[in-house]
């Protein structure tokens, strides 16, 4: 089907004509100084035929302008669209003990936001078709992406966090109530919140039990990611031993949360133990949304413009080439 997106545009129209009725006309003055303009294109030291042509010519070129303007397009037959996805939060730690350095990439040392951005670049490719939120926490909790169909957008976000944004401490009561609020006013929806973190609560509004509660009465899935390893070994005065770096995880508490809200409990000591997420979230039955109809739409204002651009050139050859001997 044609149609014009702005036919509004065609008001346009009568714009030469009421310029040439209300504006004056210029008075010649001869120490004035001239410049080239498209003024006088039509006069009187020309032939009555040859003016008739040019008006005629310049009223379709500004037709054509006008056209063009009005955006002209094709739109197709309507496709129905079924919307289906999931709806996933995710909840990125900042604080502090992030940037330990106890995380394997490729065979080399890195912290452990490092590794985190990492995966979930990945994990946020792989969610085509699902909606995707960010929450970043430290001191408190932070929406940095709301749900969005967008992942660019999400990774981008993700990639562009640094360690103290937010604070230095752990505020996972405040992650998963920030998550429960976004959620709420959305009915038709998986409500799932991966949460990523490597320590235990120690600061926030709320306790990990006060909205632990908030998850369980607007049915939250918790999927807690505990990140860190488990054994390094360091070089000391008497020689190397071995130490945890995750020894302040609280392990019952990410357990007691994915198990009250029917998730599951994870440790991501390395990028290969995370494929068990993936496949689990994989597993979950996608929400069907409302159907949505699409259109194909192929723009065609450049065929106007195009013509319109050609007949200003012929416009202009015939006033300074005229037919016949120059006057």
């Amino acid at each position: 089907m044609f149609e014009f997106a702005w036919p509004w545009m065609f008001c346009l129209l009568p714009l030469p004509f009421l310029i040439w009725k209300w504006v004056p006309a210029v008075q010649k003055n001869s120490s004035a100084i001239r410049i080239p303009s498209t003024y006088g294109l039509v006069n009187t030291g020309q032939s009555t035929g040859k003016r008739r042509l040019l008006l005629l010519l310049m009223s379709l070129c500004w037709l054509l302008l006008v056209t063009s303007v009005a955006r002209p397009q094709w739109l197709g037959e309507p496709l129905t669209v079924r919307a289906e996805g999931r709806e996933i939060m995710l909840a990125v730690d900042l604080s502090g003990s992030m940037e330990i350095a106890d995380m394997q990439l490729d065979g080399r040392s890195v912290d452990r936001l490092t590794m985190v951005k990492h995966v979930l670049s990945d994990f946020i490719e792989r969610r085509e078709g699902d909606r995707l939120g960010l929450i970043l926490f430290a001191d408190t909790a932070y929406l940095q992406t709301p749900m969005t169909y967008d992942r660019n957008t999400v990774k981008q976000m993700l990639n562009e966090s640094v360690l103290g944004l937010v604070g230095e401490r752990t505020a996972i009561g405040d992650a998963i109530a920030l998550s429960v609020k976004r959620f709420r006013s959305d009915e038709e929806s998986n409500r799932v919140l991966v949460l990523l973190t490597d320590g235990q609560n120690t600061a926030g509004n709320l306790t990990p039990d006060q909205a632990l509660e908030l998850a369980q009465a607007y049915d939250v899935t918790i999927y807690p990611i505990a990140v860190g390893a488990e054994e390094v070994v360091v070089d000391s005065f008497f020689g190397q031993r071995r130490v945890n770096p995750s020894r302040d995880l609280d392990v019952p508490l990410m357990q007691s949360i994915a198990e009250k809200t029917e998730g599951k409990y994870f440790r991501a000591r390395s990028t290969d133990e995370l494929e068990d997420i993936y496949q689990r979230l994989d597993q979950l039955e996608p929400i069907a949304g409302d159907p949505q109809q699409l259109r194909p739409q192929v723009s065609l204002f450049y065929w106007p413009l195009a013509i319109s651009f050609l007949l200003f050139v012929i416009i202009v050859m015939m006033h300074y080439r005229p037919w016949g001997r120059r006057s």
